[in-house]
C-alpha cells in the first residue's frame, strides 16, 4: 500500500528518487535536469535549471502515484 510517506521530497537526491522510481526519468529530463544534478537535493537541482520546486514535486509524484495504482 502506498503511503504518504511514500511521496518524493524535495530534500531527497534526484538520484536517489530515480533509482527508487525509475518511471520519474522523463519528469527529470522535461525540466532540464541532467546527470550534474544528480547528486544534488531535488530542490537544489530545480534552482540550478530555473525549474518551479513544487511543479517538479507535484509531476514526480503523479507519476510515482499513476505506476503504483496501475501496479497494485
Amino acid at each position: 500500500m502506498f503511503r504518504f510517506t511514500d511521496l518524493v521530497r524535495g530534500t531527497e537526491t534526484v538520484r536517489d528518487v530515480k533509482r527508487k522510481y525509475p518511471d520519474t526519468e522523463p519528469v527529470f529530463e522535461r525540466f532540464g535536469l541532467r546527470p550534474p544534478c544528480y547528486d544534488c537535493s531535488i530542490e537544489q537541482a530545480a534552482r540550478k535549471v530555473g525549474a518551479p520546486v513544487g511543479d517538479l514535486l507535484q509531476k514526480l509524484n503523479e507519476v510515482i502515484l499513476r505506476t503504483y495504482r496501475l501496479a497494485a
